[in-house]
């Protein structure tokens, strides 16, 4: 399934009741979502995922829920990652991978590494890593930019390093990676409202949050602008584009949590430290879910 991970990947959020716990009924109505409003694969354990807020045993079931109901319909990529290299390597190594398509790792925070320690990095993991890798580069949360020049050494090296999800913003990096990569190597869009230039620069999927809530819409719009279809797909951007915007604008996962609650997809709760939207955010997005939430968004 290593090939089919391309196009719309969605970032899945994990819902929680009020009292805290992880709410799986709710986490199984998104997967149905999304599955059936044609995303192309998922990615579990995300940014968007709270991970960070995860205990080890919720990580695991959160993980056996997420294969058990996507029962292979789409590829699933599992994030792994960290700033203690050792740690990764060893929790790879005791990892299951039965139902898992590839790995998404972020480059280390807080350590602020040179390019050197990059490399190595993820030389170690994918030594380690018996599916393929998709590296993650986030600099706005981490502190640490994974260079092109890094990047294409990683993806000439390693033929088990298949992708990268650049949410750099950065597009003279971004298109210098897309200008020099492999044949093979895939260039993921890691934000949501620049993934339709950077598509028509070349760029083959995108790691998305808001096609937890829009993902017909949004695999719309990338299907159609991977397959040259560019006035279609920019009318689907244009008409996202303020939504997009909204659910970034108190933090991520807060956003996407207010629309998904506005949806009636799940509850509106996150763990500390992140907290809710606030009220004039939460009534922007209530908007503009209701205006966006007809077929007639678009004929699709």
């Amino acid at each position: 399934m290593v090939n089919e991970i391309r196009g719309t990947g969605v970032a899945l959020i994990t819902p929680f009741h009020n009292y805290g716990t992880i709410d799986f009924t709710s986490l199984g109505k998104i997967i149905e979502h999304v599955i059936e409003n044609q995303v192309d694969f998922i990615v579990a354990l995300g940014t968007t995922s709270e991970a960070a807020t995860l205990s080890k045993d919720e990580k695991q079931a959160v993980m056996e829920y997420i294969i058990e109901s996507v029962d292979g319909r789409v590829p699933i990529v599992m994030g792994i990652g960290g700033n203690n290299t050792q740690e990764i390597t060893d929790n790879i190594k005791s990892q299951d991978f039965t139902g898992i398509a590839a790995v998404l790792s972020v480059t280390p925070y807080y350590n602020k590494p040179q390019q050197k320690g990059l490399y190595y990095h993820f030389k170690n993991i994918t030594t380690a890593c018996p599916v393929p890798i998709i590296l993650y580069n986030v600099p706005g949360r981490t502190a640490a930019n994974l260079t092109a020049e890094t990047t294409l050494r990683l993806a000439f090296e390693f033929e088990t390093i298949i992708g990268v999800k650049e949410a750099s913003g950065n597009f003279q990096q971004i298109m210098e990676i897309i200008r020099d990569k492999p044949k093979e190597f895939v260039v993921y869009s890691g934000d949501d409202a620049l993934t339709f230039p950077l598509l028509m620069l070349g760029a083959e999927g995108v790691i998305s949050v808001v096609a937890n809530a829009f993902p017909r819409e949004f695999s719309f719009m990338v299907t159609n602008a991977i397959r040259g279809s560019k006035k279609k797909a920019r009318a689907v951007h244009y008409a996202l584009l303020d939504i997009m915007n909204a659910i970034f604008e108190d933090g991520n996962p807060s956003g996407i949590k207010a629309a998904l609650d506005i949806m009636g997809m799940c509850g509106n709760n996150l763990r500390l430290p992140l907290v809710k939207v606030n009220k004039a955010t939460y009534n922007k997005l209530q908007t503009l879910v209701e205006m966006h939430s007809l077929p007639a968004l678009i004929d699709l």
